[in-house]
């Protein structure tokens, strides 16, 4: 086991949400560090790099896994999927059943739903909006107030 749910909890939408702490080393990240909020363990796999840090939520049937990163005041929830080196950080917020995966980074205040994908190496930024069945990837750069859906 790399981490464990401490018994620091927050409510959001009458979810319960616990913060998590690493039990061993790993990556960038040291035993005792505590990280960010999850509702349960399914939502952040015990394998790999992944981690869940600062004010980010995780919740619903989302999943982080691989090496992936969600960190800052990003959302994660629904039916997500955040894995491979992926990370989503700012306030970015990715939900319903949208994957991101791959070396991709979606930041500031960004949504990715819907349906929607994300990989390779692309980017998603700003105010950008990713929904539906919208397929990002390769070295894509979705930014400022662009809606792909």
């Amino acid at each position: 086991m790399k981490y464990k749910l401490t018994k620091n909890k927050k409510t959001i939408k009458e979810i319960t949400l616990y913060q998590i702490e690493a039990l061993k080393d790993f990556s960038d990240i040291k035993k005792g560090d505590l990280g960010g909020w999850i509702e349960k363990e399914s939502n952040l796999s015990q394998q790999g790099d992944c981690w869940v840090s600062c004010r980010a939520r995780v919740y619903g049937r989302a999943m982080v896994f691989g090496n992936a990163r969600v960190s800052g005041d990003a959302w994660v929830y629904g039916r997500a999927r955040v894995y491979g080196d992926a990370w989503v950080y700012g306030r970015a917020m990715v939900f319903g059943n949208a994957r991101v995966s791959g070396n991709v980074r979606v930041s500031g205040d960004a949504w990715v739903y819907g349906r929607a994908e994300v990989t390779g190496d692309a980017r998603v930024s700003g105010n950008a909006r990713v929904s539906g069945d919208a397929w990002v990837y390769g070295r894509a750069m979705v930014f400022g107030n662009a809606i792909i859906n």
